[in-house]
């Protein structure tokens, strides 16, 4: 994944409709920490997380992060303006914002995109002097603290000499000044006597504007955009904590390119998904509450049919492309730690492969217990009477006719089953490394 968002419960003890959002800190710290390592091995090396929260768990949630993803990798905590009025029944502060902790898998990898610049942005060059390169917007040519060697004085147009001011210097050498001017890009005021500013024009600008660490509700929207996007899509069953598309696109903006795949583990109403939809990337969306049917899967319908909502226009969004909705199978394991009497085979076996190889185990038409080879080891599961014989001594268990009864494999073998009759020095010179049903099934 090239970029994952997630907006997990906060943890305020509001008890929110859609989530269990009462958890003990303790509890709700322990239920991040493993979701976080597995998303973490879900990045690629130059992709990057992005988590919305709030004051109440966010500085423990930046510890658990750091000890995550690395301290060294952290690129910001980014502060976005969520509301627009203050709550006058506030106990102590008005909450206006949240956090949004933004972390690297690697930070030597990972670039940073540009924001695209908006039409507020661009209406503040102008041209008062009609220079012939265009539209311009004057720049500080001075810096924040004293140099002895760069405070000087510099004659404006009108003869008057003028100074930094007290504290500061100017950001150039003499030299540098006097060829600006010779090139005509200092601009000394409508009269010729002020300060000299630097004239930067619209464009020799880069085409992008750095992302800075707060955002406010008028460049992505707040709460309340977000309420009235969800109730255009949904009036009779509102979701209760969605974020507006604004917000999603700029991280989208900063963290991906079109093609890339962007993954939510906490997809809510679906807002990642319609975004990423509409920006042309591939995307991932995991929900386990009954608002994926009742939610997700209505919107993004509607976001393949066209809807004009949330940043359609800004995007040029006209609708098309598809989705593909899954449902999870049955638990792999159940609540005492035993494997769940509902998995089948074909579930087990995928699952056991992946925690092995990391690939996906690629469909037979034939269940075999050789699930596939990798690397010269071949890897067998011991399971359901795969071998047609569910007799304790024939079948799930690993004993020597057992053993020659397997699909031929010339290399290695990781065998799993319930139990082996077979001595550790025995399967040492068979090359058989055994694993035992449930305790060394990995969870993940």
């Amino acid at each position: 994944m090239k970029c994952i968002f997630i907006d997990p419960p906060y943890n305020t003890r509001s008890a929110f409709e859609h989530y269990d959002d009462n958890l003990e800190h303790t509890h709700w710290l322990g239920m991040m920490y493993p979701r976080l390592s597995l998303l973490r091995e879900l990045l690629t090396e130059d992709g990057s997380i992005w988590v919305t929260i709030d004051d109440n768990e966010a500085h423990y949630l930046k510890v658990v992060m750091d000890e995550v993803f690395g301290r060294k990798n952290f690129i910001s905590n980014i502060i976005w303006q969520k509301k627009y009025s203050p709550q006058n029944d506030a106990e102590f502060f008005s909450a206006m914002h949240d956090h949004l902790l933004v972390y690297a898998k690697c930070v030597s990898r990972w670039h940073r995109k540009l924001i695209p610049r908006s039409e507020k942005q661009d209406k503040a060059y102008k041209n008062p002097d009609n220079d012939f390169r265009g539209i311009w917007k004057p720049s500080d040519l001075t810096r924040a603290e004293h140099r002895d060697r760069d405070y000087y004085g510099i004659t404006t147009p009108s003869g008057k000499v003028v100074f930094p001011a007290k504290g500061r210097s100017w950001s150039r050498p003499p030299e540098e000044i006097e060829r600006l001017r010779a090139d005509n890009r200092l601009w000394f005021g409508k009269n010729g006597d002020a300060i000299p500013s630097l004239k930067r024009f619209l464009h020799e600008v880069k085409e992008g504007v750095v992302p800075q660490t707060i955002w406010f509700r008028d460049e992505v929207g707040d709460n309340q955009d977000a309420k009235k996007e969800v109730k255009l899509l949904n009036s009779e069953d509102i979701f209760d904590t969605p974020k507006p598309e604004h917000l999603i696109q700029r991280i989208v903006d900063i963290s991906t390119a079109a093609g890339d795949v962007v993954l939510d583990s906490f997809l809510g109403s679906g807002t990642t998904a319609a975004v990423a939809h509409k920006m042309g990337r591939q995307y991932i969306g995991i929900e386990m509450g009954g608002h994926a049917i009742t939610h997700c899967v209505p919107r993004l319908k509607k976001v393949v049919d066209g809807e004009q909502g949330g940043i359609s226009e800004d995007v040029g969004w006209k609708g098309g492309a598809g989705f593909r909705f899954c449902k999870l199978g049955s638990p792999v394991f159940d609540e005492r730690g035993r494997i769940n009497p509902a998995i089948r085979f074909p579930h087990l076996a995928a699952h056991i492969w992946f925690s092995e190889t990391r690939t996906p185990l690629q469909r037979h038409r034939k269940q075999s217990a050789l699930l596939g080879v990798l690397d010269d080891v071949g890897y067998y599961l011991l399971y359901n009477g795969i071998l047609g014989d569910k007799r304790p001594d024939g079948g799930n268990v690993l004993t020597r006719r057992v053993l020659a009864d397997l699909p031929a494999h010339d290399g290695p073998k990781v065998i799993y089953g319930e139990s082996s009759r077979l001595s550790a020095e025995t399967l040492k010179q068979m090359g058989v490394t055994f694993k035992q049903t449930p305790y060394d099934v990995k969870a993940r």
